[in-house]
């Protein structure tokens, strides 16, 4: 395996050059070990030595058409070859540097979900993954892996090179060329200061480092990758409180301090002053708000038996039913503003094309069907929210293009698609595919069936699925996939009551399904990084079991817990120890993310929690009142609640 060691110091010029430059030899060996081989690196000094050492592997082929992965930061190109000029800015990959898109990258270890580095290229996976961080044990500098304890030293890092057709990495790091805070906070590239890996003369320092180099139909062999620094790094979260307790306090926590009775919803955000608490509304008939924190609130109350918070609950739903349809098209209108309905909510100024988003509208059937079917399971039909997921999906089904794809937004006038070219419309098809299953409805499937199909062919198998949520203009993200996690589920429930449970039909959804997990669990964490800015430093908080938002918002955010459900379905059919595994995980850290007593955060009372955790450098703008960085929101925000709240109140809930 072609492996190039070069270096930069902390004095001097920016360009990486050979090791003997900087008084540097290495020497290497290679073990083969199941699908990748171990590589052992040993450096020595023959002078002091203080910057960035950067390991290298990938030769051969044209660079040019390299697609790269580090999960959490960097897929194919991120749309490389998307337009620039946008306002939700990303890391972009091009073979000419055009702000903000480079020829090559470099991050610190923990912007990344795993500790490797990924190429596909001419029918081959090229993969290297190592530790992410060091530890100082017994005096030495070691390694951090599973059961290795030590006061934490410093972080590695990670890269690639599309002009080169390289992955990298690299001891001490560079967040290069440029530091992404968010998407609108974007740092040059800094000198070399406490980022820089230092070793003394005469010193040797031995890396190991696990090299891939496998044979790939497409780009989802990256998880053969994946699953293997899984199982290298795993750590678990920490077991805080169980589901019963840590839907309870949520749940009541909300009830108590986010419900707005003359607005008959739920405030987006609860900020505690002190002697008051201050709400944002954030109006929304579903994601920021209203019904994305409702129905999980009733599902709460239902496991709860709370008639108070059920009542709530309701309330925001039915008043959500009864008056938010454009009488124009039968969609939803996305948001009320003091008792005016309109697509007008926080995100329409993002929008290039004004109209009903597809992303609200599928979600907000969805989730009202979602509640009438646990109300339905406890004795009580609701026949005006069916009739109201009927009337919608009839005229989304109308509104996918040639090829199975739903809009991205539809007309305000007519409902017609007006844009398209993204996953958004995915939950467009969740919906008609729960409306299907759960009335047995069939005039949709086969327009279904093949609209799944096109997604996951255009974007689940390139492992590329932008176009999701509204605010980050189409680049590649985390959530988007959580819609096709469950429109795949319930088709497949589907063709089993249909009795075709064996077929090919049903064996294709089910892989299709195995991928599109697959493809979430590459922005999960698998291992707890070592936070360094409070309150999560300071909390025990665990990363692990945590989804990175998107490449945009570099920020572990709860809504990937909701689909815990969709986990378990398919465990019911095929016996997958990864997919276990990621799900006790999930259900693991969503039981250690709120207060457990007032104030564990630095805000708020018990039960509260923010959307926003801060495992790295990325997205520190929240300040506490000295200006310091906080790795948090300082909120209770009902609807980010709400995705923890919907995992936990399914069949991971003990009866």
């Amino acid at each position: 395996m072609d492996l190039k060691l070069t270096a930069r110091s902390k004095v001097g010029p920016e360009e990486y050059s050979a090791l003997s430059d900087h008084g540097l030899r290495a020497e290497s060996t290679q073990t083969p070990e199941g699908i990748c081989s171990q590589i052992t690196v040993r450096i020595s000094a023959d002078r002091d030595f203080s910057g960035i050492i950067r390991f290298a592997l990938g030769s051969g082929g044209n660079p040019a058409s390299a697609r790269f992965f580090l999960p959490g930061f960097m897929y194919g190109t991120n749309r490389g070859e998307s337009p620039l000029i946008v306002d939700s800015k990303a890391p972009r990959l091009r073979m000419q540097e055009d702000f903000p898109a480079s020829p090559w990258w470099m991050v610190r270890s923990d912007r990344l979900s795993h500790p490797c580095a990924m190429r596909f290229l001419d029918g081959r996976i090229t993969a290297m993954a190592a530790s992410p961080y060091y530890v100082r044990r017994d005096g030495r500098r070691e390694a951090w892996g599973p059961g290795i304890t030590g006061e934490f030293e410093q972080y590695a890092g990670f890269g690639c090179s599309l002009e080169r057709g390289e992955i990298w990495y690299t001891l001490g790091y560079e967040n290069a060329p440029w530091m992404f805070v968010d998407s609108h906070h974007i740092k040059p590239r800094s000198a070399p200061g406490e980022n820089c890996f230092s070793i003394r003369k005469g010193e040797t320092f031995t890396v190991l480092l696990h090299g891939f180099d496998i044979p790939a139909e497409d780009e989802r062999e990256i998880h053969s990758v994946l699953k293997w620094v899984y199982a290298r790094y795993h750590e678990s979260p920490r077991t805080l409180r169980s589901v019963p307790d840590t839907v309870r306090e949520i749940s009541c926590a909300i009830m108590k301090d986010a419900w707005v009775p003359e607005n008959h919803c739920y405030t987006g955000f609860v900020f505690d002053r002190g002697d008051h608490y201050e709400n944002r509304l954030l109006p929304s008939i579903t994601w920021t708000n209203g019904l994305a924190a409702a129905v999980p609130m009733l599902l709460s109350a239902l496991h709860l038996e709370n008639a108070e918070m059920r009542s709530q609950a309701l309330e925001c739903i039915d008043h959500i039913v009864k008056y938010c349809i454009n009488e124009k098209n039968d969609l939803p209108y996305l948001a009320e503003q003091d008792g005016i309905w309109s697509n007008r909510g926080w995100w329409f100024d993002k929008q290039h094309t004004p109209g009903h988003a597809s992303y609200l509208v599928g979600q907000s059937v969805y989730l009202i069907l979602k509640g009438y079917e646990a109300e339905k399971k406890r004795g009580t039909v609701h026949p005006d929210w069916l009739s109201f997921a009927a009337r919608v999906i009839a005229r989304t089904e109308k509104s996918r293009n040639q090829d199975g794809e739903y809009p991205y937004v539809f007309s305000e006038k007519t409902g017609s698609g007006l844009e398209y070219d993204s996953f958004s419309g995915a939950w467009c098809m969740a919906a008609a595919a729960y409306y299907c299953c759960l009335t047995g409805e069939r005039a949709y499937l086969a327009n279904l069936l093949r609209s799944e199909q096109w997604y996951h062919d255009s974007y689940i198998r390139h492992e590329e699925c932008y176009g999701g949520p509204l605010d980050i203009d189409k680049n590649v993200d985390s959530e988007g996939i959580l819609s096709y996690i469950r429109a795949v589920r319930y088709l497949h429930e589907i063709i089993c009551a249909d009795g075709l449970a064996r077929s090919a039909e049903a064996e294709r959804l089910l892989d299709h399904l195995r991928d599109a997990l697959y493809y979430e669990y590459t922005f999960k964490f698998c291992y707890n990084s070592p936070i360094k800015v409070p309150p999560l430093s300071t909390t025990g908080w665990s990363s692990c079991g945590g989804s990175i938002t998107s490449v945009t918002n570099p920020h572990i955010h709860p809504m990937s817990s909701s689909v815990m459900d969709e986990m378990l379905y398919y465990l019911r059919f095929r016996k997958d120890s990864y997919i276990r595994s990621r799900l006790e995980d999930t259900k693991l850290w969503s039981c250690q993310c709120h207060n457990t007593f007032d104030g564990e955060y630095g805000y708020g009372k018990t039960g509260w929690m923010s959307e926003r955790f801060c495992h790295s450098e990325g997205l520190l703008t929240e300040k506490w009142p000295d200006g310091s960085p906080a790795s948090t929101w300082f909120a209770l925000m009902p609807w980010a609640c709400g995705s923890i709240l919907e995992g936990l109140n399914g069949e991971v809930f003990p009866e």
